[in-house]
């Protein structure tokens, strides 16, 4: 154990060096932070005289230039410096894209459940001129220091729910073994538009300065957490009773509040040292006492911090160490490919802003002002998607997401690259809705056409919704890129995400021919929905009509629809659209698949469109051979983890396993034939 006497845990430096520091970093060239923000985070830098150099008679001192480095990213560059800072300084932030289905979108043109974030933009001032001058900050509006903590407080709380599959115990390994790679932070002031009153023992403030975690979210909040203290309290001010002192004011001046903490801590951890207490929680905060921390302190392009900053967050969630949530990773994949675009000049940046979901639709080029709910959810996701599939033409943009997401090229593309493409479309889309869905719902787009881009009728939503019973494009332009996600916004249906994480659907109960019933559980993916709507037209063109007037006139759910088309008594729950639209279902060994007998029989299909509807059917099909031979090895994993945990030594009957393997290798054999009967659509019929 340390020595007794030993004190890990430094105090602030005095106001002189917390000043010279200030200048110093000030003075490095490239930085253009502003002063208040180094201000803000001189009090937790330890040994600041270690950090600077010395003045001479024409140059002041500066950042030492070991300590500074410029970053270069895909947005733009910035400008670090990597000093030591106490454990606990920073803070988590809102921003973290692991926790964006959190909070409502600008961009949902509908006040959800979800809290909205208050505006961000770039810190600006105006010079004496009147010119406006950026500066390498952020700057967010909210109406009260309570406002401002419930915000801190609430990304701290859905940051512990997003952890992902973590297999140790983040806050036990930095006790253990300190932190390994610094954190990026950037500065971000919160100020406050109502007036503030002043407690007894400190002056009212209507500003709060920060450094927000922009990589090192969960590590920033695990650091806090072994001295007792949370983001909220490090930014808006430590209560008395954690620093050993009466009263229930809060102390908001970093260099009283931090050399309270210096000195508790310090002696907690002499007295654990001298009972060789290794519980003690000072002992535990000793290997993050001083931390290495990389700080945004400048950029030549100080407008696009935010984009910037995000950049290497975004990154993360493209190749990300840890699993998270599907509609996180998906919407930080996306955000990542409309960056690509508007660094490259192929996207304007309110154009970008609009599609990422920092700005509300209105702001959209183009975009009608009398323009109804639905149609300015799908102009924005119209636009999402073929931004996501160019065409052969779009060179620029080809190149740029190909980059993005280190894909092979477009002729290359297999099915797992273009669901990540479709997914972080599907959830890109729902930022304009109310509640996120998976975005798996949206894998049902062949390969075939996602390498050869997309390309949309120039008809509007209505016109399509309006044309569609007659007109075989139209309805399948709304069955294709509306239904999947639209149905999804309304859990009408959901993805079916296979033996991983299968849905907890309600088992169904039917009758067959001979009247014995049997129990069907309804686990269906978006293909299958598709296909069962594809089959009677009438009915699922009224569903789709139905959900743009719900869209459009703000309910909650929409209504059942009848055979005809037309609306009737009663919400369209999932329920009901499996009962309506029913699921192809394995009975005795036969396909059966139950259609409405009231259902109105679809216009008479042209041979031309019979081809084409056929041949989008076998791509299909082909796919979803595809993912059911991926799916059958995690079926089997699961089934022996479930069967380990119950103590079933022998999950399977023998007869069974061999009723399989025969089954198995019959359709091995008859795929053997498949390749031959495919090419032979490709050559000239005599």
């Amino acid at each position: 154990m340390a020595p007794a006497n030993e004190a890990p845990f430094p105090p602030p430096p005095t106001q002189e060096w917390q000043e010279k520091f200030t200048d110093a970093v000030l003075a490095t060239p490239g930085v253009n932070v502003p002063r208040p923000a180094v201000e803000a985070i001189a009090p937790f830098v330890n040994r600041p005289k270690d950090l600077i150099t010395r003045a001479s008679h024409d140059t002041p001192a500066r950042l030492r230039p070991e300590r500074v480095r410029s970053i270069s990213t895909n947005a733009g560059n910035m400008v670090v410096m990597t000093i030591p800072l106490v454990g606990y300084a920073g803070m988590v932030w809102e921003r973290n894209e692991r926790q964006s289905t959190a909070w409502q979108s600008p961009a949902n043109p509908i006040s959800g459940p979800s809290r909205a974030l208050p505006p961000l933009r770039s810190w600006t001032v105006h010079s004496a001129q009147g010119e406006e001058m950026s500066f390498a900050a952020l700057r967010t509006e909210v109406v009260s220091r309570a406002d401002l903590i419930a915000v801190v407080e609430r990304a701290a709380n859905e940051l512990g729910t997003r952890d992902g599959d973590r297999p140790y115990d983040l806050q036990e390994d930095l006790a253990l073994n300190g932190q390994i790679e610094p954190c990026l932070y950037v500065a971000q002031q919160a100020v406050i538009t109502e007036l503030a009153e002043a407690s007894e023992s400190e002056e009212a403030r209507q500003d709060f300065w920060g450094w927000a975690a922009v990589r090192g979210n969960n590590r920033t909040m695990a650091k806090q957490s072994l001295f007792g203290l949370t983001s909220a309290e490090v930014l808006t001010g430590v209560p008395m009773e954690k620093l050993g002192m009466g009263g229930r004011d809060v102390s908001v001046n970093p260099s009283f509040w931090s050399k309270k903490i210096s000195e508790r801590f310090n002696e907690e951890y002499r007295r654990a040292a001298a009972d060789d207490d290794v519980s003690a929680r000072a002992y535990r905060a000793r290997m993050v006492a001083v931390v290495d921390a990389d700080l945004v302190i400048g950029s030549p392009t100080p407008k696009r911090l935010y984009q910037i900053v995000q950049t290497s967050n975004r990154r993360d969630h493209v190749h990300p160490p840890l699993q998270f949530k599907p509609n996180d990773r998906a919407r930080a994949l996306g955000r990542t490919i409309i960056g690509a675009y508007a660094n490259e000049g192929i996207l304007d940046p309110v154009t970008a802003d609009v599609l990422t979901g920092d700005l509300p639709l209105s702001e959209l080029p183009g975009m009608p002002a009398d323009a109804p709910i639905s149609v300015q959810r799908d102009l924005r996701s119209m636009r999402l998607l073929t931004e996501f599939f160019p065409t052969e033409k779009e060179t620029a943009r080809r190149r740029a997401i190909r980059a993005a997401l280190s894909e092979p090229p477009p002729s290359q593309l297999s099915r797992d690259h273009v669901n990540q493409r479709l997914r972080a479309w599907s959830a890109l889309t729902s930022v304009s809705f109310s509640t996120p869905w998976n975005p798996r719902v949206a894998d049902v787009l062949d390969v075939k056409t996602a390498r050869e881009g997309i390309t949309l009728s120039e008809r509007t939503l209505t016109q399509l919704l309006d044309e569609a019973e007659t007109d075989v494009v139209a309805f399948d332009e709304l069955l294709l890129y509306r239904a999947p996600n639209w149905l999804a916004a309304f859990d009408i249906v959901e993805a079916d995400r296979g033996s991983m994480g299968a849905q907890r659907v309600h088992a169904a109960a039917s009758e067959d021919e001979d009247g014995e019933e049997v129990a069907l559980r309804i686990r269906r993916g978006t293909a299958n929905a598709l296909k069962a709507m594809r089959a009677d037209r009438t009915r699922a063109l009224g569903l789709l009509r139905e959900i743009a007037a719900t869209m459009d006139e703000g309910r909650d759910l929409p209504r059942r629809i009848d055979s005809d088309g037309d609306t009737v008594e009663g919400e369209a729950s999932r329920d009901w659209f499996n009962e309506v639209f029913p699921k192809a279902a394995a009975v005795r060994g036969r396909i059966v698949v139950k259609a409405d007998p009231g259902a109105t029989a679809p216009p008479p299909e042209t041979d031309t469109a019979a081809v084409a509807r056929l041949l989008r059917e076998i791509g299909a099909t082909i796919d979803g051979l595809q993912e059911g031979v991926k799916l059958v090895p995690e079926f089997l994993d699961e089934v022996r983890a479930h069967a380990r945990a119950a103590g079933i030594g022998r999950p399977l009957p023998e007869t069974r396993a061999a009723e399989l393997v025969v089954q198995l290798t019959q359709i091995s054999i008859d795929l053997r034939e498949l390749p031959e009967m495919v090419l032979s659509l490709g050559r000239e019929s005599d």
